[in-house]
């Protein structure tokens, strides 16, 4: 390809409204340009590195007996109903009507139509294991797109589906698509760390996620360096020092008057008050079941902790959670905010026939001498004792980790807590599905049992981001070899020498003849502008045909490593062979 033909619209300085670096960098080097919020066109250069990065996925799914689909992305309502879907998605979902008033949507995800698919052409457990996938345009009504491709509506994924006839069926098709993963992002150059995550509306057993460390991702990770442990924030656990309580020398709970004091600071600071580990914050919330039902929620947590939500969900089983209103909490409670506790308040609910829940996070079992809310303004409770003072409905996990407490699994090491972006998500979905949509398969006995199945998903463009993430610098992007938009840019320092001219189309043509994806840059610009057009761009490899010509000499760039050396030009064509192949 010849740079005079090809379309490289490179901007010279950063966009104004472009945060991360990759979204900077997409837009500079002319990869990408914006239609509406979240919604990007994919210009020659970007799409040149998104078949590249599929050719991989392609070639590591097929390794594991993937077969590839393509389904409709546009989906009728009632698939999604027979899995109790159509509700849970909520508003991310992009939901339409036909002319004749049927109600579609948008897939976001394929679950429903593969399982259709097998419900209606797998019969018998002699037709499984299956692996089928495709990679497909997704949809999701982002409320806040942001950061370039990283948070978008319109979106490429490769999604994949395992179909077998038992628990360690599915356990063996994990582990292949979690090795394949493994192949697939250490192919394109990242560095990643697999971890525990929730499965959130995904449902199933277990979830991984394939996190890289970058500060443009915008979830948070705890990992250890000495054992390797590693899980979102929503899974994350950590072990704490135990503190020692003395028994609470009130036999009942004492209010005392604590005006003006609305936070767990503010009560550290008080006459009379209590440190923060000292303390039990009542945060009230409004769980909704599956069933789109309501129901006031109080998650307890040390003072000295903060909560995460998605623990708080997975815990009560919900498909999400919110902060109650002020108005919601002054009717459950009698008070505002910051003058809220546990005690007595599921007796009051049960008389006012209320269904109330209290949840408290584990940090707090067997906790006394404590102080809480009083559930009146400006007074609060010391003295408590959890085990006697506060009905607690279930005891769990609901706090967030921090960087430096130790590491649950080894305990020796600490945890690093760090933004990371997720490329990758892998699920042990079980039966949800097959059970709610009539999957059924005849297992060697001869009885009806359901598939079980699992979901593997890998977002393309967040590859993409996460590698210019990872790999860039002050001059633009630095591709590596496997997923550069070409292998080798061939740079004529001017192209009005007719030798200089001559000697960059031989070795154009020569290069492309060994295999290799070329761009010839043949404009007619200066040789600065040129060189900082390719770095921008991020080619792998420069060769530069100058003055050198003479002596039969070019120069061959090494744009990762920013290595210069002279090449004999009867010598180039094997050496950017041998550089390009083993980089992919």
């Amino acid at each position: 390809m010849r740079w005079s033909q090809f379309f490289i619209p490179t901007l010279r300085e950063d966009p104004a409204d472009a945060e991360v670096v990759s979204h900077k960098l997409l837009l500079r080097a002319g990869l990408i340009r914006q239609l509406a919020a979240g919604i990007y066109s994919y210009l020659p250069l970007a799409w040149r590195v998104m078949r590249r990065i599929e050719k991989i996925i392609r070639e590591e799914m097929d390794a594991i007996n993937g077969q590839e689909f393509l389904l409709p992305a546009l989906n009728p309502k009632e698939v999604w109903e027979e899995s109790g879907r159509w509700t849970v998605m909520g508003d991310n979902m992009f939901r339409l009507k036909d002319r004749r008033g049927a109600e579609l949507c948008l897939g976001m995800t394929h679950e429903e139509i593969f399982t259709s698919i097998a419900r209606h052409e797998l019969r018998s457990y002699k037709q499984l294991p299956q692996v089928w996938y495709q990679i497909q345009t997704k949809f999701r009504d982002e409320q806040r797109p942001k950061s370039g491709v990283l948070r978008v509506r319109q979106f490429i994924m490769k999604d994949a589906y395992s179909f077998d006839v038992d628990q360690a069926g599915l356990d063996k098709s994990f582990e292949d698509q979690r090795a394949a993963y493994v192949r697939i992002f250490t192919r394109c150059g990242l560095k990643f760390s697999m971890v525990e995550a929730s499965s959130g509306a995904m449902g199933g057993s277990a979830s991984n996620e394939f996190m890289v460390k970058t500060d443009a991702g915008e979830d948070l990770i705890a990992t250890c360096e000495s054992c390797g442990y590693a899980a979102n924030l929503e899974k994350a656990t950590s072990k704490l020092d135990a503190i020692a309580d003395e028994p609470s020398a009130l036999s009942a709970p004492e209010e005392f008057p604590t005006p003006n004091v609305r936070t767990i600071e503010d009560l550290i600071n008080f006459p009379g008050g209590a440190v923060a580990s000292r303390q039990i914050k009542s945060l009230v919330y409004v769980a909704k079941t599956e069933a789109g039902e309501e129901q006031p929620v109080i998650a307890l947590l040390r003072g000295d902790q903060q909560l995460h939500e998605t623990k708080l969900a997975d815990a009560l089983g919900a498909t999400e959670v919110r902060p109650a209103h002020p108005e919601e909490i002054r009717d459950l409670m009698g008070a505002a905010a910051g003058s809220l506790g546990g005690v007595g308040v599921k007796q009051k609910a049960k008389a006012a026939g209320r269904d109330l829940r209290i949840v408290a996070d584990n940090a707090l079992r067997g906790r006394t001498d404590m102080t809480t809310g009083a559930n009146k303004d400006d007074h609060h409770l010391r003295g408590v004792d959890i085990g006697r003072d506060i009905e607690v409905d279930q005891w769990t996990d609901l706090r967030m980790v921090a960087s430096g407490e130790r590491c649950p699994v080894c305990e020796a090491g600490t945890l690093d807590v760090a933004k990371a972006l997720e490329v990758g998500h892998i699920f042990k979905l079980g039966t949800k599905y097959s059970v709610s949509m009539g999957a059924n398969v005849l297992d060697q006995n001869g009885k009806e049992v359901p598939i079980v199945m699992g979901s593997y998903g890998i977002g393309v463009e967040r590859i993409m981001a996460a590698a210019i993430e990872l790999h860039h610098d002050a001059d633009g992007i630095v591709w590596t070899p496997a997923i550069a938009p070409f292998d080798v840019v061939v740079t004529v320092t001017n192209m009005k020498q007719q030798e200089l001219k001559d000697a960059g189309e031989k070795l154009y043509r020569e290069l492309q003849a060994a295999g290799l994806d070329v761009l010839l840059d043949d404009r007619d610009e200066r040789a600065g502008v040129k060189f900082k057009d390719a770095d921008l761009i991020g080619i792998p490899f420069r060769v530069t045909v100058g003055k050198k010509i003479t002596d039969s000499t070019v120069e061959l760039f090494d744009r990762a490593k920013k290595e210069s050396a002279d090449v004999k030009l009867d010598e180039v064509v094997a050496r950017v062979q041998q550089l390009a192949l083993a980089g992919r």
